[in-house]
Protein backbone atom coordinates (compact mmCIF):
# COMPACT_ATOMS: atom_id res chain seq x y z
CA UNK A 1 0.00 0.00 0.00
CA UNK A 2 1.27 3.50 -0.47
CA UNK A 3 1.83 5.80 1.87
CA UNK A 4 -0.29 9.01 1.92
CA UNK A 5 1.43 12.43 1.33
CA UNK A 6 1.32 14.15 4.51
CA UNK A 7 -1.53 16.79 4.65
CA UNK A 8 0.14 19.41 7.13
CA UNK A 9 2.83 20.16 4.67
CA UNK A 10 5.97 20.77 6.67
CA UNK A 11 8.43 23.35 4.88
CA UNK A 12 12.34 23.30 5.60
CA UNK A 13 14.48 26.34 4.38
CA UNK A 14 17.99 25.57 2.77
CA UNK A 15 20.45 25.96 5.64
CA UNK A 16 21.03 29.36 6.70
CA UNK A 17 18.03 30.63 5.10
CA UNK A 18 14.79 31.89 6.29
CA UNK A 19 12.65 31.20 3.32
CA UNK A 20 12.10 28.81 1.24
CA UNK A 21 12.15 29.45 -2.86
CA UNK A 22 11.46 26.46 -5.36
CA UNK A 23 11.68 27.47 -8.92
CA UNK A 24 9.80 24.40 -11.74
CA UNK A 25 10.57 25.10 -15.02
CA UNK A 26 8.15 22.26 -16.74
CA UNK A 27 6.08 20.39 -15.02
CA UNK A 28 6.53 17.09 -15.89
CA UNK A 29 3.04 15.82 -14.54
CA UNK A 30 4.65 12.73 -11.80
CA UNK A 31 3.67 15.57 -8.85
CA UNK A 32 -0.17 14.99 -8.38
CA UNK A 33 -1.61 18.12 -6.63
CA UNK A 34 -2.67 17.32 -3.16
CA UNK A 35 -4.70 19.10 -0.39
CA UNK A 36 -2.67 20.63 2.13
CA UNK A 37 -2.16 23.58 4.30
CA UNK A 38 1.14 24.93 6.08
CA UNK A 39 1.43 28.02 8.42
CA UNK A 40 4.08 29.50 6.04
CA UNK A 41 2.68 32.24 3.44
CA UNK A 42 2.40 30.99 0.08
CA UNK A 43 3.31 33.49 -2.47
CA UNK A 44 2.83 31.99 -6.08
CA UNK A 45 4.19 33.55 -9.99
CA UNK A 46 3.35 31.24 -12.74
CA UNK A 47 4.66 33.36 -15.90
CA UNK A 48 3.37 30.91 -18.13
CA UNK A 49 1.00 28.07 -17.71
CA UNK A 50 -1.99 26.73 -17.08
CA UNK A 51 -4.07 24.90 -14.30
CA UNK A 52 -6.87 24.76 -12.19
CA UNK A 53 -6.44 27.25 -8.96
CA UNK A 54 -8.29 25.18 -6.14
CA UNK A 55 -7.91 27.39 -2.47
CA UNK A 56 -9.85 26.89 -0.37
CA UNK A 57 -13.28 27.25 -1.32
CA UNK A 58 -12.94 28.69 -4.60
CA UNK A 59 -12.32 26.93 -7.94
CA UNK A 60 -11.34 28.48 -10.97
CA UNK A 61 -8.95 27.66 -14.07
CA UNK A 62 -6.02 29.95 -15.55
CA UNK A 63 -4.82 29.94 -18.64
CA UNK A 64 -1.22 31.65 -19.19
CA UNK A 65 0.28 33.48 -15.72
CA UNK A 66 -0.90 34.10 -12.19
CA UNK A 67 0.05 35.76 -8.87
CA UNK A 68 -1.03 34.79 -5.76
CA UNK A 69 -0.42 34.76 -2.20
CA UNK A 70 -2.11 32.48 0.21
CA UNK A 71 -2.25 32.82 4.42
CA UNK A 72 -1.15 30.74 6.72
CA UNK A 73 -3.12 27.09 7.22
CA UNK A 74 -5.12 28.54 4.06
CA UNK A 75 -5.89 24.82 2.53
CA UNK A 76 -5.07 24.34 -1.48
CA UNK A 77 -3.96 22.18 -4.00
CA UNK A 78 -0.95 22.42 -6.14
CA UNK A 79 -1.57 24.37 -9.37
CA UNK A 80 -0.01 23.84 -12.55
CA UNK A 81 -1.58 20.94 -14.83
CA UNK A 82 1.54 22.19 -17.24
CA UNK A 83 3.77 24.93 -17.81
CA UNK A 84 4.38 25.76 -21.43
CA UNK A 85 7.91 25.45 -23.02
CA UNK A 86 9.07 28.57 -21.76
CA UNK A 87 7.57 28.54 -18.44
CA UNK A 88 7.87 28.44 -14.97
CA UNK A 89 6.68 28.65 -11.89
CA UNK A 90 8.22 30.55 -8.47
CA UNK A 91 6.77 29.41 -5.33
CA UNK A 92 7.93 31.52 -1.97
CA UNK A 93 7.02 30.23 1.30
CA UNK A 94 7.88 32.24 4.58
CA UNK A 95 6.57 31.92 8.30
CA UNK A 96 4.70 35.19 9.42
CA UNK A 97 7.38 35.31 12.20
CA UNK A 98 10.16 35.17 10.06
CA UNK A 99 11.50 38.36 10.75
CA UNK A 100 10.72 38.06 14.97
CA UNK A 101 7.81 38.25 16.23
CA UNK A 102 6.49 41.89 16.26
CA UNK A 103 8.51 43.25 12.84
CA UNK A 104 5.59 43.40 10.93
CA UNK A 105 3.71 44.98 13.87
CA UNK A 106 5.67 48.46 13.65
CA UNK A 107 3.78 51.66 12.17
CA UNK A 108 5.74 51.24 8.84
CA UNK A 109 4.63 47.79 7.96
CA UNK A 110 1.04 48.54 8.50
CA UNK A 111 -0.22 47.97 4.79
CA UNK A 112 1.99 44.70 4.54
CA UNK A 113 0.40 43.73 7.91
CA UNK A 114 -2.98 44.44 6.36
CA UNK A 115 -1.91 42.26 3.20
CA UNK A 116 -1.63 39.55 5.42
CA UNK A 117 -4.74 39.81 6.98
CA UNK A 118 -6.68 39.93 3.10
CA UNK A 119 -4.08 36.93 2.38
CA UNK A 120 -6.19 34.54 4.52
CA UNK A 121 -8.51 34.58 1.68
CA UNK A 122 -6.13 34.11 -1.14
CA UNK A 123 -5.32 37.34 -3.09
CA UNK A 124 -5.35 36.76 -6.93
CA UNK A 125 -3.32 40.05 -8.67
CA UNK A 126 -3.99 41.65 -11.78
CA UNK A 127 -2.03 42.14 -15.09
CA UNK A 128 -0.42 45.27 -13.69
CA UNK A 129 1.03 43.82 -10.77
CA UNK A 130 2.38 40.89 -11.90
CA UNK A 131 4.08 42.82 -14.89
CA UNK A 132 5.33 44.91 -12.27
CA UNK A 133 6.63 42.09 -9.28
CA UNK A 134 7.25 39.04 -11.39
CA UNK A 135 10.41 39.28 -12.96
CA UNK A 136 11.25 40.84 -8.78
CA UNK A 137 9.52 37.31 -7.56
CA UNK A 138 11.62 35.26 -10.16
CA UNK A 139 15.01 36.78 -9.18
CA UNK A 140 14.68 35.90 -5.57
CA UNK A 141 16.20 32.70 -6.05
CA UNK A 142 19.56 33.88 -7.44
CA UNK A 143 20.15 36.22 -4.60
CA UNK A 144 21.82 35.82 -1.14
CA UNK A 145 20.79 36.42 2.64
CA UNK A 146 20.23 40.04 3.30
CA UNK A 147 19.04 41.37 -0.42
CA UNK A 148 17.22 37.91 -0.86
CA UNK A 149 14.87 39.63 2.18
CA UNK A 150 15.07 43.18 0.70
CA UNK A 151 13.75 42.15 -2.20
CA UNK A 152 10.89 40.04 -0.75
CA UNK A 153 9.83 43.18 1.35
CA UNK A 154 10.37 45.26 -1.75
CA UNK A 155 7.63 42.52 -3.29
CA UNK A 156 5.58 42.53 -0.11
CA UNK A 157 5.43 46.21 0.02
CA UNK A 158 4.23 46.43 -4.32
CA UNK A 159 1.41 43.80 -3.28
CA UNK A 160 0.05 45.58 -0.38
CA UNK A 161 0.09 49.01 -2.01
CA UNK A 162 -1.53 47.18 -5.20
CA UNK A 163 -5.20 47.74 -6.20
CA UNK A 164 -6.02 45.62 -9.07
CA UNK A 165 -6.28 42.05 -6.73
CA UNK A 166 -9.15 39.76 -6.30
CA UNK A 167 -9.70 38.29 -2.78
CA UNK A 168 -10.56 34.52 -3.85
CA UNK A 169 -12.65 33.45 -0.60
CA UNK A 170 -14.86 36.75 -0.64
CA UNK A 171 -18.00 35.59 1.03
CA UNK A 172 -16.55 35.22 4.24
CA UNK A 173 -15.78 31.59 4.64
CA UNK A 174 -13.33 31.00 6.39
CA UNK A 175 -11.56 27.96 5.79
CA UNK A 176 -10.13 25.72 8.46
CA UNK A 177 -9.51 22.57 8.46
CA UNK A 178 -7.95 19.71 11.23
CA UNK A 179 -5.66 17.56 9.85
CA UNK A 180 -7.30 14.53 9.93
CA UNK A 181 -9.98 16.27 8.30
CA UNK A 182 -7.21 17.70 5.63
CA UNK A 183 -6.31 13.80 5.28
CA UNK A 184 -10.72 13.05 3.83
CA UNK A 185 -11.01 15.91 2.15
CA UNK A 186 -7.97 15.06 -0.05
CA UNK A 187 -9.34 11.76 -0.64
CA UNK A 188 -12.57 13.05 -1.82
CA UNK A 189 -11.32 15.95 -3.85
CA UNK A 190 -9.14 13.34 -5.78
CA UNK A 191 -11.83 11.25 -6.44
CA UNK A 192 -14.06 13.82 -7.72
CA UNK A 193 -10.48 15.20 -9.46
CA UNK A 194 -10.46 11.72 -11.62
CA UNK A 195 -14.06 11.20 -11.74
CA UNK A 196 -15.75 14.35 -12.22
CA UNK A 197 -17.11 13.50 -15.98
CA UNK A 198 -18.65 10.43 -14.49
CA UNK A 199 -21.48 10.20 -12.25
CA UNK A 200 -20.61 9.99 -8.78
CA UNK A 201 -23.41 8.46 -6.04
CA UNK A 202 -23.37 10.34 -2.79
CA UNK A 203 -22.91 6.50 -1.45
CA UNK A 204 -19.55 6.09 -3.59
CA UNK A 205 -17.90 8.66 -2.31
CA UNK A 206 -19.24 8.23 1.45
CA UNK A 207 -17.77 4.66 1.38
CA UNK A 208 -14.17 6.41 0.08
CA UNK A 209 -14.13 8.26 3.61
CA UNK A 210 -15.90 4.74 5.40
CA UNK A 211 -18.99 7.41 6.09
CA UNK A 212 -22.71 6.73 6.03
CA UNK A 213 -24.36 9.13 3.77
CA UNK A 214 -26.12 11.63 6.46
CA UNK A 215 -23.05 11.98 8.26
CA UNK A 216 -20.85 12.46 5.12
CA UNK A 217 -23.28 15.22 3.88
CA UNK A 218 -23.18 16.99 7.26
CA UNK A 219 -19.21 16.50 7.31
CA UNK A 220 -18.88 17.89 3.77
CA UNK A 221 -20.90 20.73 4.54
CA UNK A 222 -19.33 21.61 7.51
CA UNK A 223 -15.77 21.51 6.22
CA UNK A 224 -16.47 23.31 2.97
CA UNK A 225 -19.70 25.19 3.52
CA UNK A 226 -21.27 23.81 0.25
CA UNK A 227 -23.00 20.46 -0.49
CA UNK A 228 -20.64 17.55 -2.24
CA UNK A 229 -23.34 18.02 -5.51
CA UNK A 230 -21.91 21.79 -5.49
CA UNK A 231 -18.53 20.96 -5.98
CA UNK A 232 -19.00 18.31 -8.54
CA UNK A 233 -20.75 20.35 -9.98
CA UNK A 234 -17.92 23.48 -9.40
CA UNK A 235 -15.04 20.67 -11.53
CA UNK A 236 -17.69 20.36 -13.88
CA UNK A 237 -18.07 24.03 -14.83
CA UNK A 238 -14.32 24.47 -14.03
CA UNK A 239 -13.17 21.72 -16.92
CA UNK A 240 -16.07 23.12 -19.12
CA UNK A 241 -14.18 27.29 -18.96
CA UNK A 242 -10.73 25.32 -19.99
CA UNK A 243 -12.49 23.66 -22.94
CA UNK A 244 -14.07 26.44 -24.18
CA UNK A 245 -10.58 28.41 -24.21
CA UNK A 246 -8.45 25.71 -25.54
CA UNK A 247 -10.45 23.49 -28.07
CA UNK A 248 -12.88 23.83 -30.49
CA UNK A 249 -15.59 21.75 -29.46
CA UNK A 250 -19.18 22.61 -29.72
CA UNK A 251 -21.04 24.06 -26.61
CA UNK A 252 -23.22 20.67 -26.76
CA UNK A 253 -19.65 18.55 -26.72
CA UNK A 254 -18.00 20.77 -24.04
CA UNK A 255 -21.30 19.78 -21.94
CA UNK A 256 -21.19 16.22 -22.15
CA UNK A 257 -17.32 15.91 -21.98
CA UNK A 258 -17.54 17.50 -18.76
CA UNK A 259 -20.02 15.01 -17.62
CA UNK A 260 -23.59 16.89 -17.48
CA UNK A 261 -26.28 14.67 -19.32
CA UNK A 262 -28.25 17.83 -20.15
CA UNK A 263 -27.76 20.81 -21.80
CA UNK A 264 -30.20 23.41 -20.23
CA UNK A 265 -28.65 21.97 -16.36
CA UNK A 266 -25.20 22.86 -18.11
CA UNK A 267 -25.94 26.24 -19.03
CA UNK A 268 -28.05 27.15 -15.92
CA UNK A 269 -24.91 26.28 -13.68
CA UNK A 270 -22.67 27.34 -15.81
CA UNK A 271 -24.10 31.23 -15.73
CA UNK A 272 -24.80 30.49 -11.98
CA UNK A 273 -20.99 30.08 -11.60
CA UNK A 274 -19.35 32.51 -13.74
CA UNK A 275 -21.84 35.09 -14.44
CA UNK A 276 -22.70 34.82 -18.01
CA UNK A 277 -23.49 31.92 -20.40
CA UNK A 278 -21.60 29.35 -22.05
CA UNK A 279 -21.68 31.10 -25.42
CA UNK A 280 -21.07 34.60 -24.29
CA UNK A 281 -17.95 33.10 -22.40
CA UNK A 282 -16.53 31.59 -25.43
CA UNK A 283 -17.37 35.54 -27.57
CA UNK A 284 -15.39 36.95 -24.88
CA UNK A 285 -12.23 34.71 -24.77
CA UNK A 286 -12.09 35.19 -28.56
CA UNK A 287 -12.83 39.29 -28.49
CA UNK A 288 -9.82 38.76 -25.88
CA UNK A 289 -7.76 36.68 -28.16
CA UNK A 290 -8.00 38.92 -30.85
Amino acid sequence: MKTRKPTLEKISPEFGSSLKIKKNEAYKGENKPFWHFHPEFELVYVNKGQGKRHIGNHLSYFNNSQLLLLGSNLPHNGFTDRLTINGSETIVQFKPDFLGDTFFNVPEMESINKLFERSKKGILFGVKTKKKLGKKIEKLNEKEGFKKILILLEVLHGLAKAEDYTLLNADGFAFETEPQDSAKIDIVFKHVNQNFQEHISLEEIADKVSMTVPAFCRYFKKVTGKTFTKLVNEYRVVHATKLLSESQMSITDVCFECGFNNFSHFNKLFKEFTGKSASKYRGELKMMVQ
